[in-house]
This record gives C-alpha cells, sequence and structure tokens, in this order.
C-alpha cells in the first residue's frame, strides 16, 4: 500500500467539492465531527454517512454512501479497518473515484480491491492535516 505524492494529493484537495464522510459523528467532541468542520470552514460540502444520526453539520446525513444521489469527490472514511472492504464495494457503486481512509486507517484488502477498480486510495493520512500542509490560501 502507497499513498499518492503529496503534489497528487494536493490536486485532489484543490479540485475536490464535495466529500462523503463515513462514521461523521454528530458529537462536537469527536475526531470526524471535529475534522469536518475545519474541512467546511474551507468551502468544501460535507455529506455525512452514519445510520445513528439524521443530520451533522447542517447537513442531511445518509444511511449508506449507496443512499446519496449527488456527485462525490472523496469518500473520507472514519470507521474501524475492519469495515473497510465493506465501504470499499459501496464506493464503488458512486461517481467518485477517491477512497480516504483517516490516520491510523489502513486495509490491505480493501487498498487493493479499490486499486484494481481505478480508485485513487489514500490511508492512514489525516484529510484536515494534509489540506493544511498542501493547500494554499
Amino acid at each position: 500500500m502507497q499513498n499518492p505524492s503529496n503534489e497528487h494529493i494536493r490536486q485532489i484537495l484543490e479540485g475536490t467539492k464535495t466529500i462523503a464522510v463515513v462514521g461523521l459523528s454528530n458529537n462536537p467532541e469527536k475526531t470526524s465531527y471535529q475534522i469536518s468542520k475545519i474541512m467546511q470552514e474551507n468551502g468544501y460540502r460535507i455529506i455525512p454517512v452514519n445510520p445513528t444520526v439524521d443530520e451533522v453539520l447542517g447537513e442531511r446525513a445518509y444511511d449508506s454512501l449507496v443512499d446519496i444521489k449527488e456527485s462525490v469527490d472523496i469518500i473520507n472514511v472514519f470507521r474501524r479497518p475492519e469495515y473497510l472492504p465493506e465501504i470499499a464495494k459501496e464506493a464503488t457503486q458512486l461517481d467518485c473515484k477517491v477512497f480516504w481512509a483517516q490516520q491510523g486507517i489502513t486495509n490491505e484488502e480493501a487498498y487493493h480491491f479499490l486499486d484494481d477498480k481505478g480508485f485513487t486510495v489514500i490511508m492512514d493520512l489525516c484529510i484536515k492535516v494534509a489540506h493544511a500542509v498542501l493547500v494554499k490560501k
């Protein structure tokens, strides 16, 4: 497993408008909420994917990725590694080609499955940190 170059990640972030966040909590103390809020404040549209909430950060939440009927640029995942293969399979049903697992999250099976399907796969990297370091305002 190897992440794309910093230049490629920068290009992805600069070309992105919408991020579907799998596992986004409505608890302001959770990392998923804090990171998504910062990304929202930086101009990205956040689409929460969490069957246990109705709304997060002012956006309607969806039960799963397959329920989203609009365009998504990045699928950002805040779930434990064992859930990644199932989420990866759902990801292939969207018109999206970037799958991003947050810092500390990797899954070899999901990585190879998505790589074979033509996805850009980023794992074990915080999207907020990458944005802060790579995207110049």
